[in-house]
């Protein structure tokens, strides 16, 4: 059964200053999560997990992870921005982007990053624009080698990351050309709740690092294992193995990267949405109701606002404050107001009777939620709120008004 970390009274309270639509992060449960993924991984020493800027790019929320020992995961220079806002500095951002721009390479160069490459012709595209660091990683997509899963699809068809061969080769041009430090990533998964799948993908990714460094004579420092830790979305989920998960990699580690002991390897990882997703609530209210064909609950949010249903037919979970008890006995479509077809929260979804005026909380809405906002038709982005420690309400970003909509024009 899906919880709450407010009430009905401190929403209404909230909502009398601030009208709806509006995201709140509860701060207590994300410092939870990112603790729970630390702690299962303390056997390894270096062990680091770098969130994902791109999941909920607020400094104030990287700030709070800084706290909790989490460095940033960034792909562009707005997200290096963001993590320079939060006091995230050197290798304690991992750089890791695709088609990548020559100043983009040069800011994370300056700010010394850990640079990720997506391309082994991103080698010499970095030493002309920005020149060689001494620590260079190479992304590694694993092709026909491992199944994908429905968000990121299958590995062979998706534009990340190098091949089997390709790592060969880049390594040794990056050794020839002067790297003394080298790292792997892979980044096959996005969202899976069997723990199972990642000890496969993770057995391989070290298999593929011992047989490097044997051929090419080069040490790992670290291993980035990557994101893709899932969350429970439907209430009848589980939650994702952590412990398990954390065992099945140590074991790997011991058997195939350092099975006779030898220099230990850091181990990295880059979650997002099992740190922040379950924190986050998209905050509506219904507008109107409507029956045709069928009942429909249109809210005062849009896809705008959450495009993953909409855009990947992914399920969020819906309460209606001061009805959770009562029976799922209508079933709706809940609807925003774009002019598009696909923009709805749920399909044929039971909820109890609903009436306009009615608070909904759109649950797991802590990660590639707000991040994923777009303007289209006109539609303003809604405001941020932090539930701190002591159950305060923060706003850490506003709403946009109509004057911001404008400001980019040239008239």
């Amino acid at each position: 059964m899906k919880t709450l970390p407010f009430s009905k009274a401190q929403i209404e309270n909230l909502m009398s200053e601030h009208p709806t639509p509006f995201y709140v992060y509860d701060e207590r449960g994300m410092r939870t999560s990112a603790r729970r993924l630390i702690d299962a991984f303390s056997w390894n020493e270096g062990f680091k997990q770098f969130f994902a800027v791109k999941a909920l790019p607020n400094p104030e929320i990287l700030k709070i992870l800084k706290e909790e020992g989490c460095g940033a995961d960034a792909s562009s220079l707005p997200e290096l921005m963001l993590s320079d806002r939060a006091g995230i500095t050197g290798e304690d951002i991992m750089y890791t982007s695709n088609n990548t721009p020559a100043e983009e390479f040069v800011e994370a160069k300056k700010r010394s990053a850990i640079i990720n490459l997506d391309d082994i012709g991103h080698l010499e595209y970095l030493d002309r624009s920005a020149g060689l660091p001494d620590l260079i990683a190479f992304r590694y997509n694993p092709g026909p080698a491992q199944a994908g899963n429905a968000i990121i699809g299958n590995p062979a068809e998706a534009k990340f990351g190098v091949t089997r061969e390709q790592l060969f080769e880049g390594y040794a041009k990056a050794r020839e050309k002067g790297v003394k430090r080298f790292g792997l990533h892979t980044m096959a998964i996005s969202n899976e709740l069997r723990h199972e799948h990642f000890i496969e993908a993770t057995r391989n990714l070290f298999q593929r690092a011992r047989d490097i460094e044997e051929t090419i004579g080069i040490a790992f420092e670290f291993i980035n294992l990557g994101g893709g830790l899932g969350i429970p979305y439907q209430p009848e989920d589980s939650e994702f193995d952590i412990v398990a998960f954390s065992e099945g990699v140590r074991k790997a580690y011991d058997e195939i990267l350092r099975p006779g002991g030898g220099a230990p390897v850091k181990l990295f990882m880059e979650c997002g949405r099992y740190v922040s997703g379950p924190h986050g609530y998209l905050i509506a209210t219904v507008r109107h109701l409507k029956r045709s064909y069928k009942n429909y609950a249109g809210l005062d949010a849009t896809m705008a606002n959450l495009m993953r249903p909409g855009m990947y037919g992914a399920y969020h979970h819906i309460s209606v404050m001061g009805k959770e008890n009562e029976p799922l006995g209508t079933t709706y479509d809940v609807t925003g107001s774009l002019c598009e077809n696909n923009d709805k929260f749920a399909i044929n979804r039971p909820l109890p009777r609903l009436a306009v005026g009615d608070t909904v909380v759109i649950h797991d809405a802590g990660a590639h939620a707000h991040a994923m906002g777009f303007n289209y038709n006109g539609k303003l982005r809604s405001a941020e709120f932090l539930m701190q420690k002591d159950s305060s309400f923060r706003m850490i970003r506003r709403a946009e008004t109509t004057d911001d909509y404008f400001r980019t024009l040239v008239l």
